[in-house]
């Protein structure tokens, strides 16, 4: 069973209804009972980091996500999910002017587009990065799929104004062009997250899901 992690925000239905039609049974909710005995977590996401972030601490869930994830529970984090995983985000400072800090599961911070992005031949680049892009494999990862190679995988959707600035280039496992490249999947131990819409990504989006929910890892691959 995959739980889905319900806190209020997020594109909860949409996300149940994509693992629906990838066959992958799932459960909603933000009891900190049953997410503390789940076999694997979702952690979805939209709108700003910092409401994100406040309302799962609002609702007790902050501590137990923590908890399992370095526990070895596998961990999906999508889009603002996925954000969450990192230390801090520099998207709407709180009263203090301090950055919003996030779970802390991944060393870095989440940061803006550049104001003046561009392509490879100059053109502006419009923020949010809005539409369909292709995955470039950095380092496998069982969610990824691995006929894509270096050279373009999966087409996916993406909505973001804000993207993840690793700590570590190792956590990345796959990035998009967008003015450079941007980290569109990171990984460690058990611990994934994409920064684009796996439910909003056709045929791709449904195999990635249904990666995640067949991948065990082994009882080593805990984060460090």
């Amino acid at each position: 069973m995959t739980t889905i992690i319900d806190y209020g925000i997020g594109n909860l239905r949409s996300l149940a209804k994509a693992f629906d039609a990838a066959g992958v049974p799932t459960e909603r909710t933000g009891d900190p009972a049953r997410i503390a005995a789940a076999e694997r977590l979702v952690l979805p996401g939209v709108g700003a980091f910092g409401a994100c972030a406040d309302e799962l601490a609002a609702r007790g869930l902050t501590d137990v996500v923590r908890e399992r994830a370095r526990a070895g529970v596998p961990l999906l984090g999508v889009c603002v999910g996925m954000q969450l995983l990192f230390e801090s985000s520099d998207e709407r400072p709180g009263p203090d002017g301090r950055p919003h800090a996030g779970l802390g599961l991944l060393p870095g911070r989440v940061v803006r587009f550049a104001p003046a992005l561009a392509d490879a031949d100059g053109r502006r680049l419009k923020v949010p990065h809005m539409g369909w892009n292709r995955l470039r494999t950095a380092r496998p990862h069982p969610v990824l799929d691995d006929a894509g190679g270096a050279d373009g995988g999966d087409w996916v959707y993406f909505v973001h104004s804000y993207h993840a600035a690793p700590t570590e280039p190792a956590d990345v496992r796959a990035t998009a062009g967008y003015g450079g490249d941007v980290p569109a999947v990171v990984g460690r131990g058990t611990v994934v997250g994409v920064q684009f819409h796996p439910e909003k990504s056709a045929r791709a989006g449904l195999a990635m899901l249904r990666r995640f929910a067949s991948w065990t890892p082994t009882p080593d691959q805990r984060l460090a």
